[in-house]
């Protein structure tokens, strides 16, 4: 019993750690932070590319239709040619989570480039002020400055 006790409590331990919060924590703000992008891209991002571009960019719906199944004559769309069991290559999907995610990494890139510009001001302007003397050294030049009179 003992041994039993020894492991939960040592996971106890394990799970309370300031790491472990700080892990979940970083996860929780990080796929809110996900979202936040996902929306950026998806919902103000591709509609001014698709404007500049003079239409849509949406090629979810672009396909190759490796096997159909045999004497189908339903719709040609991705979805029931899917459920009719046809092989489709649906390349379209693919490029446009292709282009999504590269808008989506040169968003993160500007993001990051821009804290590290913040956090360099910042570092820069610490770095320009003079840190004040420590008390042993105000204290060594008061003795001085009364030794001099």
């Amino acid at each position: 019993m003992s041994k039993a006790r020894s492991f939960l409590q040592e996971f106890q331990e394990f799970a309370v750690k300031g790491n472990m919060i700080d892990l979940a924590v970083g996860v929780i703000i990080g796929a809110a932070f996900g979202k936040i992008i996902d929306s950026l891209v998806k919902d103000i991002i591709m509609p001014v590319v698709a404007f500049l571009m003079g239409g849509q960019v949406d090629f979810t719906n672009q396909f190759w239709i490796l096997r159909a199944p045999e004497n189908y004559a339903g719709p040609r769309t991705y979805e029931a040619l899917s459920t009719a069991g046809a092989v489709v290559l649906s390349w379209g999907n693919f490029l446009t989570i292709l282009i999504n995610f590269i808008l989506l990494a040169f968003v993160v890139f500007c993001l990051v480039k821009a804290v590290n510009a913040a956090r360099d001001r910042v570092m820069a302007k610490e770095a320009a002020e003079p840190a004040p003397p420590a008390e042993d050294v105000v204290l060594l030049r008061e003795i001085r400055d009364a030794l001099k009179k």
